[in-house]
């Protein structure tokens, strides 16, 4: 960026944050006063003339006008949040636990249908039958395992 465009653009940021801001005295009017909160303006007028000096109304920042406590927010039903119950911690871990469980099952099962599959090729007649059979089973398990997984 050239010095010149760095300069125009400062001076554009600087007019625009100024031009945020409104500046009342004590002969200033509410009504005058459009794009403020009228509360905000009269509690405005009324310190410029208790202080004989002009006073600037900053406008808000988006910001700002949200909750800056962010740990009184509330949840989906509108509850203030809190730490988990023993018992919510309890589940969480079961089902932690039941995850992981989950994955070591369907690891082990994976390499079962594996191993099978290599039999298969070499068996022959009623055997290959057999192996079928055991793999649909397996692969029904699989399935099962894998939409645990995938909750």
């Amino acid at each position: 960026m050239k010095k010149s465009e760095l300069k125009k653009y400062i001076k554009e940021q600087i007019i625009e944050t100024l031009s945020e801001v409104t500046v009342v005295d004590k002969n200033t009017k509410p009504e005058e006063v459009k794009d403020e909160n009228p509360v905000t303006v009269k509690t405005a007028i009324n310190k410029a003339k208790e202080t004989n000096n002009p006073v600037t109304i900053a406008e808000k920042d988006e910001d700002e006008e949200m909750e800056d406590d962010w740990y009184k927010s509330k949840d989906e039903d509108g509850n203030k949040d809190k730490e988990p119950s023993k018992a919510d911690l309890k589940k969480d871990a079961k089902a932690t636990k039941g995850m992981a469980k989950a994955k070591d099952e369907l690891a082990k099962l994976t390499q079962e249908m594996k191993a099978l599959a290599k039999k298969y090729k070499e068996a022959e007649g009623a055997d290959k039958e057999k192996i079928v059979a055991d793999l649909k089973e397996k692969t029904k398990l699989k399935k099962e395992l894998e939409a645990i997984l995938d909750k």
